[in-house]
């Protein structure tokens, strides 16, 4: 009975000889096919994502016309908030993701909401003007003294008018009614 018992261990160790091999013929395809993957890629034209010195081309920008966008900001009479924006003016295609900044301060020594209303000039370039982020969504809280950073990031429409070569966009910041105090 020892034969048997001799012959099934040796047929496990040459069974196992041959997972292993196979399991690391398994890995190196595995790992060969990144490359080989970007190779294939590369000659067909495919997946131009990836290259780092392939920049997609954004093909939603009208580069052929560009506009001058005025920023502005007018305080509420009386008002203890300030804003200006960081810039005041930047020129942009239509279609183009523009990232401007306004700074606001609280300049009194008592705790306000506030809530940003936004105006654009000409009153029909309105349409066009597309923000994907604005202060003006909310309200905010602003403590005494603060001073805050606030983003607005807007797009274009390419459908604006070419007679439109110039827009303005405005904020005034009124306090929120029934809320103010300490």
């Amino acid at each position: 009975m020892t034969a048997p018992t001799v012959d099934r261990a040796a047929g496990n160790r040459v069974l196992l000889y041959k997972l292993l091999v196979i399991a690391v013929l398994m890995f190196g395809f595995a790992f060969a096919l990144i490359p080989f993957y970007r190779e294939i890629c590369a000659a067909l034209g495919l997946n131009e994502l990836t290259r780092a010195d392939a920049a997609p081309a954004n093909t939603q920008v009208d580069l052929s016309r560009s506009l001058s966008v005025a920023l502005d900001a007018n305080p509420q009479p009386g008002s203890p908030l300030s804003l200006v924006p960081l810039r005041p003016s930047l020129n942009v295609h239509p279609g183009e993701f523009a990232h401007v900044e306004y700074r606001i301060v609280n300049q009194s020594q008592r705790r306000i909401w506030a809530q940003a209303l936004p105006a654009y000039s000409p009153v029909s370039a309105a349409q066009y003007f597309h923000k994907l982020e604005c202060f003006c969504f909310r309200e905010m809280v602003l403590e005494p003294g603060e001073s805050r950073t606030l983003p607005v990031v807007f797009v274009i429409d390419r459908q604006v008018p070419d007679s439109v070569g110039a827009l303005a966009l405005s904020y005034r910041v009124i306090e929120v009614a029934g809320k103010g105090g300490s």
